[in-house]
């Protein structure tokens, strides 16, 4: 068998997790989870006149060239501890909570958005809260917010991606129209672009079910979840998922592309005018476009406003950790205290933003045109790509939910008053 191929960042935002991960976790509730465990339990190995402690760092296997060469420069800069960095390829979030449950993880790792509820609640991760110290108002807000649960911030944000909409000037100023900022224009809009040979629209080859359904509800103004109550129901939230529908219907989309929405050739081949897509992939896009694009946030309906999603990986540390104070100690260094190293993670092996707020304008990646357009909506138009509440079943039974609505024209209404008990049922369950 083929290996599986390596992932960029963008994987924290392509892929929402999976119902595996979550009844892993749920089978470990029979007493085989590790109990929860804090730094006063923590083995001190690194005593005075004594060897350093011994780290194990994991990272998932980034498809960016130089990415592991450069965290692995850091780790041997590290002189408080022995700083040994795992390169792990394939299915990566499940083969961490596996080895975590084991008891044979990582001390230190990074996972997508931070650890989930089930592994915060089933004591695979320890608080990271004083690592910040005075540098925490400096970290984008809105992925913090999505890492922390109980008051206790539970990783520490390492970088920030996004997606956008992404489009080209050339081809709005040929029918006459200005680049979108209201979801009424958007339709009009992609009615206007597409002709024999051009879409109006790319939101991937399944018509946008699977990203843009969060998008939809922070368009009309609501949200998945309001803390642990359920608000992906409310009103507005099935007109905005019929006007997802129109563009199904509207026979704007571009479908059964050979790319999918995280590559941009959809966009520079000239097939379609208009793409959702990530910041990852403004590089390919200039060299082969120039000047010729730009980026918006998803448009707003009535009562809402633009939005875009944001995701971060963050450091985690394992509460079996070998010396879990040792450990703490290099999340703190590597991700507070270095900021060279997080400029350098963030901006050298493709375009990606800071998780640090003062971080931004010496990346000289977002100094100009599109991405620094997007670099400012992610501070003023960012959502967490979904609460932490929201489980992975949740998310399944949503993405399922609104590809019927998209692609077979369910009633949304009916669809969303069904998914409430699920929903409600994952809830009751991550909050006992």
């Amino acid at each position: 068998m083929a290996p599986s191929p390596p992932l960029s960042r963008r994987s924290v935002l392509a892929l929402g997790g999976t119902a595996a991960l979550g009844a892993l976790l749920a089978a470990c509730e029979d007493g085989s989870a590790p109990a929860p465990m804090t730094g006063d339990g923590a083995t001190v190995t690194g005593t005075a006149g004594g060897p350093p402690p011994k780290l194990s760092q994991w990272y998932h296997q980034y498809g960016e060239e130089g990415v592991r060469e450069a965290v692995e420069r850091y780790a041997a800069e590290y002189e408080a501890a022995d700083v040994t960095v795992s390169w792990q390829p394939g299915s990566y979030d499940r083969t961490t909570v596996t080895a975590l449950v084991g008891g044979e993880g990582p001390d230190v790792f990074e996972y997508a958005n931070g650890p989930s509820i089930d592994m915060i609640r089933d004591g695979l991760v320890v608080d990271v809260t004083d690592a910040f110290g005075d540098a925490l108002p400096d970290f984008n807000p809105r992925i913090v917010e999505r890492m922390t649960y109980d008051g206790k911030i539970w990783a520490i944000p390492q970088v920030v991606d996004t997606q956008v909409l992404v489009y080209r000037p050339s081809l709005l100023e040929q029918v006459g129209i200005e680049p979108p900022r209201k979801m009424a224009d958007l339709q009009q809009a992609a009615r206007e672009l597409t002709t024999d040979t051009v879409k109006g629209l790319f939101l991937g080859n399944d018509g946008g079910a699977g990203r843009m359904g969060g998008p939809m509800l922070w368009s009309a103004g609501l949200d998945f979840l309001d803390g642990d109550e359920v608000t992906f129901d409310s009103a507005g939230a099935a007109e905005a998922l019929s006007v997802l529908r129109t563009f199904w219907t509207d026979e704007v989309l571009l479908l059964d592309s050979p790319e999918d929405w995280d590559d941009p050739t959809p966009l520079t081949s000239g097939r379609t005018a208009m793409q959702w897509t990530g910041l990852w992939t403004f590089p390919q896009i200039r060299a082969e476009l120039g000047d010729d694009f730009g980026a918006i946030p998803w448009p707003s309906m009535p009562g809402g406003s633009p939005s875009v999603p944001v995701g971060a990986y963050g450091c985690c540390v394992s509460a079996r950790a070998s010396d879990i104070e040792a450990a703490r100690d290099f999340a703190r260094w590597l991700w507070v205290e270095k900021t060279e190293h997080q400029l350098d993670f963030a901006t050298s092996y493709g375009v990606h933003i800071p998780a640090r707020l003062s971080l931004v304008p010496e990346a000289d990646v977002l100094a100009e045109g599109p991405a620094q357009h997007v670099a400012t909506y992610v501070v003023e138009h960012g959502h967490p790509q979904t609460p932490l509440l929201w489980t992975p079943r949740a998310q399944a039974a949503w993405t399922e939910l609104v590809g019927r609505v998209v692609r077979e024209g369910a009633e949304p209404q009916a669809e969303l008053d069904a998914l409430v008990p699920l929903v409600e049922e994952e809830l009751e369950r991550v909050s006992v």
